[in-house]
């Protein structure tokens, strides 16, 4: 099954977004087959990032909590909220 996860980053923390940045990259491609879409969101000039939007292949919801629990982003306390929905990809789905 397919998550949609949107992660708002808590204000003020652009630096523990830029600490753990690359242990966060190396986390999505050492899952790159359960990681299908992944990408900051970006501040309304585009010049920083205020979230993560991913959309992740689990066998259900406790994989999937499982698999984010591990990402450094979350083991650091970035999040000030998750929102996760079921997702159907419908265009541009590459299947």
């Amino acid at each position: 099954m397919l998550f949609a996860v949107t992660c708002i980053d808590k204000t003020g923390h652009a630096a523990v977004r830029t600490d753990n940045r690359s242990s966060h990259l190396e986390f999505l491609k050492a899952n790159a087959d359960a990681v299908k879409i992944a990408g900051p969101m970006l501040t309304d000039d585009g010049a920083g990032m205020v979230g993560s939007l991913l959309v992740i292949e689990a066998a259900d919801r406790s994989a999937l909590d499982a698999l984010l629990a591990e990402d450094p982003y979350a083991k650091a306390g970035l999040f000030e909220r998750i929102e996760i929905r079921p997702w159907r990809w419908v265009i541009g789905n590459p299947g």
